[in-house]
């Protein structure tokens, strides 16, 4: 296969996904089904299609501002039960780009980058409700 793809280093195995979830539900799902009466959401899905669109758009807007390396911050937040009745108020997850000039407060590209704010947020993706276990 020409110009194959290595797998990306920060790959996890999926025992520890496993993990990882079941550490989430035992810890916080438990409590949250009981303080809201049903139980939320805990899994969000884009399309690959959907997720190079985005981060393409990103790349291309922080080229812009001189951004040379920018990053997605991945946020939780949750739906307003009164705007969004199909929603019930589940969780959501939602990508914020970030990233600083050269030379502005902190090191384009580092882990601790600030929000961009002028480039708008991603979200809309499907959730599994009730949530599918990985």
């Amino acid at each position: 296969m020409p110009n194959e793809i290595p797998k990306p280093k920060k790959c996890i195995s999926k025992d520890e996904a496993k993990e990882l979830q079941k550490n989430w539900c035992d810890t916080r799902s438990q409590g949250l089904k009981k303080k809201m009466g049903f139980e939320d959401a805990r899994d969000f899905w884009w399309s690959v299609e959907e997720l190079e669109e985005y981060l393409a758009y990103v790349k291309q807007e922080s080229k812009k501002q001189g951004i040379e390396n920018p990053g997605i911050r991945f946020h939780l937040g949750a739906y307003c039960p009164s705007k969004c009745d199909n929603k019930k108020g589940l969780s959501t997850l939602f990508l914020a780009p970030t990233g600083s000039r050269p030379g502005a407060a902190g090191k384009d590209g580092g882990t601790d980058e600030p929000v961009n704010y002028s480039i708008e947020p991603f979200n809309r993706g499907g959730t599994g409700h009730p949530p599918n276990d990985y």
